[in-house]
C-alpha cells in the first residue's frame, strides 16, 4: 500500500484545480466558502458541469458513468472540489441510492434513473429515521400494504434531509408485519409528488432548513418501484449505511474548513493554548485521512466496523474544527447567518453582517455540526458496533 503521491498525482491534482478553477461559477463558491447549504440550482448547475465532461460520479463503475480513477485520484479530486468551495452534489442520490440500483435495481430502474442522478434531472431523499425509529431503524412502522399493481404507503419519516427539494425519496417500508423486524421490510423509491405525501420543515438550530418530517396517506407507488427482492431491503439497507458511514469521514470538508481557519486565526494561532488544540485537531486530521486512504486501497470497501470508526472520527473533527473556528473569530464570529449576498440559510433575505467577511457562516457551521454525532447513526451506536465487531463484547 503506497500513499506517496507521484508526479502523476500531482499534475492530475493541477489538471483538477485548474478545471476547477475555470469552471466553477465564482457566485457559487462564494456561497460555498460562507458554509451555506448549497441551493438546488447551484447543486444543477454544478453537477452538469461534472456530467458533461464525466465527472459527476466518479467513484462508480465505468459501465454506469463512473471514471476509472484510482482511489487516491479520487481522494484528490473531492480536496480540490472542497478547497474551491465547490456545491457537495446530491449525496443521497450519488453516494447512497445510485449505488444500491446498480448492484441490486434491475434493468428498467437502471435505465430510467442512473442518468438522471448523473446530469442532476432528479434530486433524491432518504426516507430510514421514523420518529420511533433512528438508531433502532428495525423498529420502523411505515406501512406498504400490496393492491393489485401498487404498495399503498402509509406512516411517517423525519429527520429526511432536503425532502423540501427532492423528486424521490428512497425509503424503508415494512411489507411484512408478521415477520421479525429485519425480515419484513423492502426498499421502496417514491415519487414525492405522489398524492397523499406531505413535507414539513424542521428549522434546525443554525436557522437553517435542510431537515423535514414526511408524511405519507394512501400513497400508491408502482410494484416496479421495489428494489430487489420484497421483504429483502434490510440487506440493501446495512451495504447503503456502510457506505454512508465510510463517507461521513468527510475529511476533504474537515481539510478545506481547517485551511480557512489558519488563514485568518492570525496572532490567536501563537496563542500556547490555541496553538495546541489546533495542532492536535491537524494530527488527528492526518491520522484519519490516512485511515480513509487505506479503506479506498482495500478490496471491497469498509467493513461494518471500519465504517463506523471513520464515521465516529469523523464527525468529532467536523465539530472540533468549526468550533475552533468561532474560537478563533471572538466577537466577530457571533453573526448567526446573515449572508452579504443577501440571503440567509433559508434563502430569505438576510442583513449584512457586522463583521469580516471570513467570519460569515462559522457560527451557524458549528451549530449545525451538533448534528454530525446523531446523523447516519449516532456515535453512541457505532461505539456498539465497533464493540461487538471488534471487542467481541
Amino acid at each position: 500500500m503506497d500513499f506517496v503521491i507521484g508526479a502523476d498525482d500531482l499534475a492530475f491534482r493541477r489538471d483538477m484545480r485548474a478545471w476547477i478553477g475555470a469552471t466553477l461559477p465564482s457566485e457559487i463558491a462564494t456561497r460555498g466558502r460562507r458554509g451555506f447549504h448549497a441551493t438546488r440550482s447551484d447543486v444543477e448547475s454544478w453537477t452538469r458541469r461534472l456530467n458533461a465532461k464525466g465527472w459527476a460520479a466518479p467513484a462508480w463503475p465505468e459501465a454506469h458513468g463512473g471514471t476509472n480513477w484510482t482511489p487516491l485520484q479520487r481522494y484528490l479530486f473531492q480536496l480540490e472540489l472542497r478547497a474551491a468551495a465547490a456545491p457537495v452534489q446530491d449525496q443521497s442520490a450519488m453516494e447512497l441510492v445510485g449505488p444500491v440500483i446498480y448492484t441490486f435495481g434491475d434493468e428498467v430502474q437502471k435505465r430510467v434513473h442512473l442518468p438522471r442522478i448523473l446530469n442532476a434531472d432528479t434530486f433524491w431523499c432518504q426516507g430510514f429515521s421514523e420518529p420511533n425509529a433512528g438508531s433502532d431503524l428495525a423498529s420502523l412502522r411505515t406501512r406498504a400494504v400490496l393492491d393489485g399493481d401498487h404498495y399503498v404507503v402509509n406512516g411517517q419519516k423525519t429527520w429526511t434531509s432536503d425532502a423540501q427539494r427532492a423528486d424521490m425519496m428512497f425509503a424503508l417500508v415494512r411489507t411484512d408485519a408478521e415477520a421479525r423486524p429485519q425480515a419484513g421490510i423492502s426498499f421502496l423509491l417514491i415519487d414525492m409528488k405522489s398524492p397523499g405525501v406531505r413535507v414539513r420543515p424542521i428549522y434546525s438550530i443554525d436557522e437553517g432548513h435542510s431537515v423535514n418530517e414526511v408524511f405519507f396517506d394512501d400513497v400508491r407507488v408502482p410494484t416496479e418501484n421495489i428494489v430487489g427482492e420484497p421483504n429483502k431491503g434490510w440487506s440493501y439497507a446495512k451495504f447503503l449505511l456502510t457506505n454512508e458511514r465510510a463517507m461521513s469521514a468527510e475529511t476533504a470538508h474537515t481539510r478545506a474548513d481547517l485551511l480557512q481557519l489558519k488563514g485568518f486565526a492570525g496572532e490567536k494561532a501563537c496563542e500556547p493554548l490555541f496553538c495546541a488544540k489546533l495542532s492536535k485537531l491537524e494530527v488527528d486530521l492526518m491520522a484519519l485521512e490516512f485511515a480513509v486512504l487505506r479503506v479506498l486501497h482495500a478490496e471491497g470497501g469498509a467493513q461494518d466496523a471500519v465504517a463506523s470508526v471513520l464515521k465516529l472520527r469523523g464527525a468529532e473533527l467536523r465539530q472540533r474544527v468549526a468550533e475552533l473556528g468561532v474560537e478563533a473569530l471572538g466577537n466577530v464570529g457571533l453573526a448567526v447567518n446573515p449572508d452579504p449576498t443577501g440571503h440567509d440559510a433559508t434563502d430569505h433575505p438576510a442583513a449584512r453582517p457586522p463583521g469580516p467577511d471570513h467570519a460569515v457562516g462559522w457560527l451557524a457551521r458549528s451549530m449545525f455540526r451538533r448534528a454530525t454525532t446523531i446523523y447516519g447513526g449516532s456515535n453512541e451506536i457505532q461505539r456498539n458496533i465497533i464493540a461487538k465487531a471488534v471487542l467481541s463484547l
